[in-house]
């Protein structure tokens, strides 16, 4: 947290507070945070950006990648930052703040969202999962590659682990990727990515 509060923040007194500098911050529940970043994290979500906006443009899909978004989940009073979102300019023009304040409060416009997983986990697989799912997001990635989450999450023994969580029926279904394996993605469904490509982005390679 970046300092003491004197009150919880509504969302739109976060968005009247958020400064200009180039800091990332989240609300959650009112409580400002700021998103620490570490270099190998840096390096995995930069790296799976790039690798799908590769895709967009050989595709010519009508996707975007921005380089900052902020998401409005239906829980009051949050927004959440995620390391990666896939946005469809088709859908973006109905979004009444996204001109003002970059932000995106239907689930329709985000095909897809990735986070990296840090040291809070519990945001990743818990909070930010059932906030997705709930704003109907297609298509949610959560990349551990530390293997930080639990091992109801991600398995016993515990091993870098990507998740794909695809949108069914309004619920997600989940699917674990490893090491050795493609991930299978109903966005990209062309997409040729490695499990390994991944963890190793961490490193400077891959």
């Amino acid at each position: 947290m970046i300092q003491p509060q004197v009150k919880p923040m509504s969302f739109e007194e976060f968005l009247e507070w958020y400064p200009e500098e180039g800091k990332r911050y989240e609300l959650h529940k009112g409580i400002v945070f700021e998103i620490l970043p570490t270099g190998a994290r840096e390096l995995v979500s930069g790296f799976l950006a790039e690798a799908l906006t590769l895709e967009i443009r050989r595709l010519q899909l009508p996707y975007t990648i921005p380089r900052a978004c902020l998401l409005k989940p239906h829980l009051p009073d949050s927004g959440y930052q995620p390391d990666v979102v896939v946005l469809d300019r088709e859908a973006i023009s109905p979004e009444p703040l996204w001109a003002k304040a970059s932000v995106i409060q239907s689930g329709k416009t985000v095909p897809l969202v990735i986070e990296v997983v840090s040291q809070n986990w519990q945001d990743d697989y818990a909070r930010k999962l059932v906030e997705y799912e709930a704003m109907e997001i297609a298509e949610y990635w959560i990349v551990d590659f530390r293997a930080l989450g639990a091992v109801r999450y991600i398995g016993k023994p515990k091993q870098p682990t990507i998740t794909v969580c695809q949108l069914v029926e309004g619920e997600y279904q989940w699917q674990r990727f490893v090491a050795g394996q493609v991930l299978e993605s109903k966005v990209f469904p062309e997409l040729q990515l490695t499990a390994d490509a991944t963890f190793q982005a961490a490193m400077g390679s891959g």
